[in-house]
C-alpha cells in the first residue's frame, strides 16, 4: 500500500530560529536589569502589550513535480494566492485540499521569504486491470462492478472499495471464505497495473437449520417451508443449500405465511441468527419463534357500498365459514377475488379492505370485507409505446377492450395474456392501468420491449429412433412487423428426409380470420426389426400442400377448416422383394415381402377436407402449468383423388400446479378411421400407429397389430425345425386410444437454469381393428428365386456332369436349347398375426427433458406393466436434435 509522506515546512524551521534568538537575549540581559525592572514596575503605570509581527505575504506560487497536470490546474485546487498572508493554517489547508483530489501520492509546501513552492508527486495512471484466480465468477461479471478502470488515476480508496465489492459478489454466491489481495506492478511513465489475486474458496453451505420454540409443527415440517435447505448429498444440484441473507429473510416470511395459513395469527419470528463456522465452510442457522394461540374464523361477511353488489349474496359465497381454522392466505385470495369481481363489472378502482375483530378469549377472528364505493370506469384510450418494428394494429387487435368500452379487469388480463402469447415482446409484460381525465375514466397503456423474432436454427444430433439427424430451419414470426409467420425448414436422417415452406397470416385482410399455407415434400423409409436389426421395408414419398383457415367462435374456442392434397408413392426394393410372376413380369413377391406390403405399393392421390374445433385455456402453450385444452378433428378423403376414408380424432389435456414447482397433467387422445364408397380397406400408410415416442416403454410402432415371420433353420439331422431369426412388421390399426398421467418434479434453480425438467409418468393405450392379412406358411419350405441387381430372374448354369457352375438371365441354354432351372433357395418360415386387441398396454417410468445447446433432448427409462403378444418393448429411449 502507498503511504503518505510527512510534510516539512520551512515555516516551522523559521519559528524555531526566532525562539532561540529571543531566549538567548533574555538570558544575557536577565541579571543586570532585574532590579531596574522591578523599580520601573513600581514607579510607572501599566503599559499595552507589544504588537505581533505581521505574517509574510506570498510573493510567488510555484508547482514542481507535476507531469500530467498543468501548474494552473494544481493551483486551482488550493486557496493560496499571491498577495495573501502566508500562515501555517493556510499551508495545512493547501495540503488537505490537494490530498482530497486523490491525484497525488505526496505533497510538500515550502516558503522562502514569500516564495511558496508546492512540491507534488502524482499518483500513477492505471494501465490495466488483471483478475487472477477467478473461475466461478467470470471477468465480465466482476469488471463492471469495479470502480478502478484503465486510464484512470490510481487511488487507495477505490482499490479498497473494489476489494470489498469483489468479496461481496462472492458472498452472494455463498463463498464467504473468498479473499482478494490487490497488488500493483509499477511501469514506466508513472503507470501501474492493478492485479486482484482472488482466492475463491469453497461454497459456504448451510450445515444445519434449527428452530426453537415450535410446538405445533416439527422442525422438519418447518424446514420444508423454507427455500434454504440443509446441505445433503442428494441435494447436489440444488442452489438452496448455500447461505444467502436475502433468502434467509424470505424464509422468515415463508414461516410467517405458513403459520398464518394454519390459524396462528400471533406468530412471530423472535430472532434469526446465521453463524459461520470457524473454517468458514458452513453456516448454522437458528430461528427462535413464538407460535401463539390458534384462531378460528368468527362471523365472516361482506359489506358492499357498490349498488350492483348484494352484501348478503356475496357473504353466502365466501369460501371461509365461521368455525373454520383461520387462514390468512384464504383471506388474501378472497380479497383478490372480490377485486376481480368488481373489476369485471367495471369498477376499476374498487377498494376491498378487510376489517378484523379478534377475540382473544374464545380465540376467534371475526372478519368483514368492506367494498368501498367507487365509480364505474370506462376506457378513455389505449396507448401503445415502445414498438419500433411491430405495427400498432398487431398489438391493438389482441386487446379485448376498445376505447369507450366499460372497464373489465378480466378482459384486461386476457389482453395481457394474448399479447404475451405473440412472443414478440418481453416475457414480463403487463397492461398498465392509469387514471384518466376524470374519475370515471381509465387509460390502458402497453409499454412493450421488442425482442428478435427471427430464428435461424442448425442442429445435428443422434436419436434412438432415426440414428443421425441433421436439421436446418429459418423462420420469421413477425414478418415486416405485420404479425405474419414465414418459414423454411428441412431435415435429413437415415430413415427420413423432408423440406417444408410455410406462411401464416393471423388476421386476413385485418379480419379475425387466420390463413396458413404449407408446401412440403417428405421421404420416409419404413422399417421392421429382424431380431435387433433394423431393416428397411417400404419407401413412402409424399408431395403436397395444405391450406387452412381459422375463425374464433368464442374467446377460447377456435374453428379451423383445411384442405390437403397429397401425392403418395409407396414402393419396395425390387432387388429385395420382387420376383418374376406367372405373367413373366417382375412382381412383388408375397414370399419375400408379405402380402400386406405388396398391397401397400402404388401411386395414389389423396384429396382431404378437414375441420377442427379447438378449446384452449393454457397459460403457456410451450410449457403449460395450468389450464386445459381439447381438440376434435375430422378429415374426409375422397373429394377427388384415389382414396376414400373418414377419420375422426380427439385429444384433451389438463394441467394443475400443485405448489412447490410440481405440475400434474392428464392427457388423453383417440381416433377412428373408416373407408367408404365401396372401399373396405384402409391402406397401410393411412392407419394409426402407436409406440415410441408417443407411448413410452415400447418400440417405434411397437404396439398393436403386426405380422411376425418366424424363420426355421436346420437341426443336427438336417431337418428345418430349429427356429432362426424373426422379422416383425407393424400393420397399424383403424382405432386407437392413449392416456397419460405425468408429474413434473421441480429441481433447484441451478438445474432449472440448465433447462432440466424431470418427470414420472404412466402411459396406457392400444391400437387395433386391422383387417386380418393373408399370411404365408412356408414351414415345409418355399422356393424363392434369385435375381440380379437389375431385378432379372437368374437361372442355374450346369456343366456336363449336371453341377451348378453359375447363373444366367437366359432361361434357355443357347448351346443345347434345354430349359434351365431357376436359381434360388428354399426358405422355411411361418407368419403369425398378433396384437389386434383393444386391451390396454401400460408402462410406467421416469424421464428428463433438457433444452440442450443441440436442441430438445429427452431421455426415458420405462417399465412395461401390461403388454400383449407381439408387442415390442423398450426400456431405454432417448432423442436429441429434433422435436418430439
Amino acid at each position: 500500500m502507498i503511504g503518505v509522506e510527512m510534510v516539512r515546512s520551512t515555516e516551522a524551521r523559521r519559528s524555531s530560529h526566532v525562539a532561540a534568538v529571543l531566549l538567548g537575549t533574555t538570558i544575557l540581559a536577565g541579571v543586570p536589569s532585574a532590579a531596574f525592572a522591578q523599580d520601573a514596575a513600581a514607579q510607572s503605570a501599566p503599559t499595552e502589550p507589544a504588537a505581533q509581527p505581521e505574517a509574510e505575504k506570498i510573493t510567488s506560487l510555484t508547482v514542481r513535480g507535476a507531469e500530467r497536470l498543468e501548474q494552473q490546474t494544481v493551483l486551482s485546487y488550493v486557496k493560496l494566492r499571491i498577495g495573501q498572508p502566508y500562515t501555517k493554517a493556510a499551508a495545512d489547508g493547501a495540503l488537505k485540499d490537494l490530498y482530497a483530489t486523490e491525484l497525488f501520492k505526496s505533497v510538500e509546501v515550502t516558503n522562502e521569504n514569500g516564495a511558496v513552492v508546492i512540491e507534488v508527486q502524482e499518483n500513477p495512471v492505471v494501465n490495466r486491470i488483471i483478475l487472477e484466480g477467478n473461475k466461478r465468477i467470470k471477468n465480465d461479471k466482476i469488471l463492471p462492478e469495479i470502480k478502478v478502470s484503465p486510464r484512470q488515476i490510481f487511488t487507495r480508496s477505490k482499490v479498497r472499495a473494489d476489494v470489498a465489492r469483489i468479496i461481496e459478489l462472492y458472498k452472494r454466491q455463498g463463498r464467504y471464505a473468498a479473499t482478494v489481495e490487490p497488488k500493483m506492478v509499477m511501469l514506466d511513465q508513472n503507470r501501474v497495473d492493478i492485479v486482484f489475486e482472488i482466492t475463491e474458496g469453497d461454497k459456504s453451505k448451510v450445515r444445519q437449520i434449527n428452530v426453537i420454540g415450535n410446538e405445533a409443527f416439527s422442525d422438519g415440517e418447518l424446514r420444508s417451508q423454507m427455500v434454504t435447505k440443509q446441505a445433503r448429498f442428494w441435494r447436489l444440484f440444488s442452489s438452496g443449500t448455500s447461505y444467502d441473507p436475502d433468502r434467509m429473510a424470505f424464509d422468515q416470511q415463508k414461516l410467517r405465511q405458513f403459520y398464518l395459513t394454519e390459524g396462528y395469527a400471533d406468530f412471530r419470528v423472535v430472532s434469526a441468527v446465521a453463524e459461520l463456522t470457524p473454517d468458514k465452510k458452513d453456516f448454522i442457522i437458528t430461528y427462535v419463534v413464538e407460535e401463539g394461540e390458534r384462531y378460528k374464523f368468527g362471523d365472516v361477511k361482506v359489506e358492499s357500498q357498490l349498488r350492483d353488489f348484494s352484501s348478503e349474496k356475496m357473504s353466502q359465497n365466501l369460501p371461509m365459514k365461521a368455525g373454520d381454522w383461520y387462514n390468512a392466505k384464504q383471506v388474501e385470495d378472497t380479497i383478490e377475488s372480490l377485486n376481480n369481481t368488481a373489476g369485471a363489472f367495471g369498477y376499476a378502482f374498487a377498494d376491498v379492505r378487510p376489517q378484523y375483530d379478534r377475540n382473544k378469549e374464545d380465540l376467534t377472528m371475526g372478519l368483514t370485507f368492506v367494498i368501498r364505493e367507487a365509480p364505474r370506469v370506462y376506457v378513455e384510450r389505449i396507448d401503445i409505446n415502445g414498438n419500433t418494428l411491430t405495427q400498432d394494429k398487431v398489438i391493438r387487435r389482441e386487446f379485448r377492450l376498445a376505447e369507450g368500452d366499460a372497464f373489465n379487469s378480466l378482459q384486461v388480463r386476457r389482453s395481457t395474456n394474448r399479447i404475451k402469447s405473440l412472443g414478440y415482446f418481453q416475457e414480463k409484460f403487463e397492461v398498465e392501468q392509469k387514471p384518466g381525465a376524470a374519475d370515471d375514466r381509465i387509460i390502458l397503456e402497453a409499454n412493450v420491449e421488442e425482442r428478435p423474432t427471427g430464428e435461424l436454427q442448425l442442429s445435428a444430433g443422434f436419436s434412438s429412433l432415426e440414428s443421425f439427424i441433421f436439421q436446418a430451419s429459418i423462420r420469421q414470426r413477425n414478418f415486416r412487423g405485420r404479425g405474419q409467420t414465414v418459414g423454411l425448414s428441412g431435415s435429413y436422417s437415415r430413415y427420413s428426409r423432408s423440406v417444408q415452406a410455410s406462411f401464416v397470416e393471423p388476421y386476413l385482410f385485418d379480419k379475425n380470420v387466420s390463413l396458413g399455407v404449407d408446401l412440403y415434400r417428405r421421404d420416409y423409409n419404413n422399417f421392421n426389426f429382424q431380431n435387433s436389426n433394423r431393416n428397411t421395408t417400404y419407401q413412402q414419398t409424399t408431395t403436397g400442400f395444405q391450406v387452412r383457415a381459422g375463425v374464433p367462435v368464442t374467446e377460447y374456442i377456435t374453428a379451423v377448416g383445411r384442405y390437403t392434397l397429397n401425392y403418395d408413392d409407396v414402393s419396395l426394393s425390387e432387388n429385395q422383394f420382387y420376383s418374376i410372376g406367372d405373367t413373366g413380369e417382375l412382381e412383388c413377391d408375397p414370399l419375400r415381402a408379405g402380402r400386406y406390403l405388396c398391397d401397400a405399393i402404388g401411386k395414389r392421390l389423396s384429396s382431404i377436407v378437414g375441420f377442427s374445433l379447438i378449446y384452449d385455456t393454457l397459460d403457456n402453450r410451450v410449457r403449460p402449468s395450468r389450464g386445459e385444452t381439447a381438440q376434435v378433428s375430422i378429415d374426409v378423403a375422397g373429394l377427388g383423388g384415389d382414396v376414400k376414408y373418414a377419420r375422426l380424432r380427439a385429444n384433451a389435456a389438463k394441467y394443475w400446479p400443485l405448489g412447490g414447482g410440481f405440475i400434474f397433467s392428464l392427457q388423453g387422445e383417440g381416433g377412428i378411421i373408416e373407408p367408404y364408397g365401396g372401399d373396405d380397406y384402409v391402406r397401410l400408410t393411412d392407419r394409426f400407429y402407436l409406440g415410441n415416442p408417443q407411448m413410452r416403454g415400447f418400440a417405434v410402432r411397437g404396439v398393436g397389430p403386426r405380422v411376425i415371420r418366424q424363420y426355421y433353420g436346420p437341426d443336427e439331422d438336417g431337418n428345418y425345425t430349429v427356429p432362426g431369426n424373426d422379422s416383425d412388421d407393424a400393420l397399424g390399426g383403424k382405432y386407437y386410444y392413449m392416456a397419460r398421467a405425468e408429474m413434473e418434479i421441480p429441481l433447484g434453480s441451478g438445474a432449472r437454469e440448465m433447462g432440466l425438467r424431470p418427470s414420472v409418468f404412466v402411459d396406457a393405450g392400444a391400437v387395433w381393428g386391422t383387417r386380418r392379412p393373408e399370411l404365408s406358411d412356408c414351414g415345409d419350405g418355399c422356393f424363392i428365386g434369385q435375381r440380379d441387381q437389375d431385378g432379372n430372374q437368374l437361372y442355374n448354369v450346369l456343366d456336363d456332369d449336371g453341377n451348378v457352375v453359375g447363373t444366367s438371365i437366359d432361361q434357355i441354354d443357347p448351346d443345347t436349347g434345354a430349359t434351365r432351372n431357376p436359381a434360388g433357395s428354399t426358405s422355411y418360415f411361418t407368419e403369425n398375426y398378433l396384437g389386434d386387441t383393444w386391451l390396454p398396454r401400460v408402462a410406467i417410468g421416469v424421464g428428463v427433458n433438457w433444452n440442450s445447446p443441440f436442441g430438445p433432448f429427452r431421455i426415458d427409462m420405462s417399465h412395461v406393466l401390461l403388454k400383449r403378444d407381439g408387442d415390442d418393448t423398450r426400456v431405454f429411449s432417448f432423442n436429441v436434435g429434433t422435436q418430439f
